[in-house]
């Protein structure tokens, strides 16, 4: 498997973004991803998954898992360190999906 920070370069730009904010079919705000250090990794992989099945959807959140790579493990290991993880985990587990907006 290769490590998060080769895969985090293979995936297109997310840098014209400020924020992704993330919301449940309801229109419940769920969470935030900021273009900011600490979290721009985020940000790509979340941007990535957006643009390709059009919302965090449970296979989105199944190919996120998977893009976050040795983060991953740790995210299970350490529930509540990685909070843009486990909102994966959660989905790819309990099923759902999530509405994206992205904000330039």
């Amino acid at each position: 498997m290769k490590p998060f920070a080769e895969i985090l370069a293979t995936l297109e730009s997310a840098d014209y973004l400020a924020r992704l904010e993330l919301r449940a079919p309801g229109g419940e705000g769920v969470s935030i991803i900021e273009n900011k250090p600490g979290s721009q990794g985020s940000l790509k992989v979340y941007h990535h998954l957006w643009k390709k099945y059009g919302a965090i959807s449970v296979d989105a959140a199944q190919e996120g898992l998977a893009l976050y790579a040795e983060h991953t493990a740790d995210a299970r290991a350490h529930p509540g360190k990685h909070p843009n993880i486990d909102r994966l985990l959660e989905l790819a587990e309990r099923g759902g999906r999530l509405e994206v907006t992205a904000f330039p």
